[in-house]
């Protein structure tokens, strides 16, 4: 079925007034329309319903129920959305292999297992009662201890899903010190940075003046940097921003007005995306990471231990190649994130920066949204500029093209004296004049 991105409300006071404290849900619904209606498409054969594939039970008999009624009910609409049969779970929990049951399905298998109290009774069920007591037993109990029957289940679950979880953590983490190592690394060694940095104290300096607290200054505070669009020229046609980004494109940019030309600060959306990283969040997501991964590696190591040679591979192999892999990962990435950090400070400090009133350090959301929004107006106008150089050029080339064509036009050929039309020109000439 498609999954349906909820925020689920759990109600812990049954007295309370809301609606949902005294909800109840259909016993009925037709689960095959529904299905029909809000299935995912699939390529794979149509199989029926899991639960199609217990025994119908005789009405006249009252069946066993050991679940308590909402339990019963979502482990029921589970095994009724399951197009599968228990050996295609069984065969992809033991080989690791999710091309028929896909891992949102085993996360789901593994939210709804059995729980110890719950598998103490439906095991108790099987081993006291006659035969017929257990055809009587309902669904999901049937389904759950079917389920707990598949060699050491839940562990071998939780190490395949915390692969794929781990996968996805240790990329999250690698983009977020990527970007912030990259911008970082940006404002300090680009020279086109320090070109427009210039320009703006330069153009700051030459407006401050003599003024005792703000002329002459060999710096200033990037809090400025956001603010410059809205310092206007006298005749309020242009801000300083549009004056710095067209003198650096007339002036200290060769290729202007060509697709050679570079934007000269990082990307507005780099600056955006490393303003939201936080140092502090990216070592805590670390520290668990290599927590969990020390609980799995401790997991394969039982199942392994627990496994009969028949169930042993291709988990072990798998599992231990994830581990080995996920080890050199987590020990690139912790490497990542000191860099990351010392290439912070390095740029904090390369632009004398002072942390906020009541705050320890400059943080990168503090320094990259302060860029990020100077940078936005920056491109947009550079953009506009560096088109309109490129008219001005095109229309200079027409120009030039027109005045040389016109040259030739009046230019006055020279004529070669001895030609046989020179002789007979002057040959009329003289008779003319005879």
């Amino acid at each position: 079925m498609k999954p349906l991105y909820w925020n689920r409300i759990q109600i812990q006071d049954q007295n309370n007034n809301t609606l949902w404290s005294s909800l109840e849900e259909p016993d009925i619904i037709n689960t095959q329309e529904f299905e029909d209606l809000f299935s995912k498409a699939t390529v794979q054969p149509k199989k029926k319903p899991l639960s199609d594939q217990y025994e119908k039970k005789n009405k006249t008999r009252k069946l066993i129920k050991l679940l308590d009624g909402k339990r019963s009910q979502a482990v029921g609409i589970l095994i009724s959305s399951l197009h599968l049969e228990m050996k295609d779970i069984q065969q992809a929990v033991l080989t690791v292999d999710h091309s028929v049951v896909d891992l949102e399905t085993i996360e789901a298998l593994y939210e709804n297992r059995a729980q110890p109290d719950e598998l103490e009774k439906i095991r108790k069920h099987y081993e006291t009662s006659k035969e017929d007591e257990v055809k009587l037993l309902d669904k999901p109990e049937q389904f759950l201890y079917e389920l707990s029957q598949i060699p050491d289940f839940a562990r071998r679950v939780h190490c395949i899903i915390f692969q794929s979880v781990f996968v996805d953590s240790i990329s999250s983490v690698h983009r977020k010190l990527e970007i912030i190592s990259a911008v970082s690394k940006a404002f300090l060694d680009n020279d086109s940075v320090k070109d427009v940095i210039g320009l703006i104290l330069a153009f700051g300096n030459y407006m401050n003046g003599g003024n005792r607290t703000r002329g002459q200054a060999d710096g200033f505070g990037l809090e400025i940097l956001p603010k410059l669009k809205d310092v206007k020229s006298r005749d309020n046609r242009m801000s300083l921003v549009d004056y710095v980004v067209s003198y650096y494109l007339r002036n200290m940019d060769k290729n202007a007005g060509t697709e050679k030309s570079v934007f000269p600060l990082p990307e507005p959306q780099d600056l955006f995306h490393a303003a939201q990283v936080k140092f502090e969040d990216l070592a805590k997501d670390l520290r668990k990471l290599k927590k969990e991964l020390t609980a799995c590696v401790k997991e394969v190591e039982q199942v392994c231990e627990n496994s009969s040679e028949e169930h042993l591979q291709p988990f072990k192999d798998k599992m231990e190649s994830f581990v080995s892999t996920a080890q050199s990962q987590y020990e690139t990435e912790d490497e990542r994130l000191q860099a990351a950090q010392k290439s912070f400070q390095d740029m904090v400090m390369y632009f004398g920066l002072k942390p906020k009133s009541g705050e320890k350090e400059v943080s990168p959301n503090h320094i990259f949204m302060l860029w990020y929004e100077f940078c936005n107006d920056f491109k947009s106008i550079w953009n506009r500029e560096n088109k309109n150089i490129s008219k001005e050029r095109l229309k200079e080339a027409q120009q030039t093209v027109q005045k040389i064509t016109a040259e030739k036009k009046v230019e006055t050929k020279k004529t070669n004296a001895n030609s046989l039309k020179e002789r007979l020109r002057k040959k009329e000439a003289g008779v003319s004049s005879s």
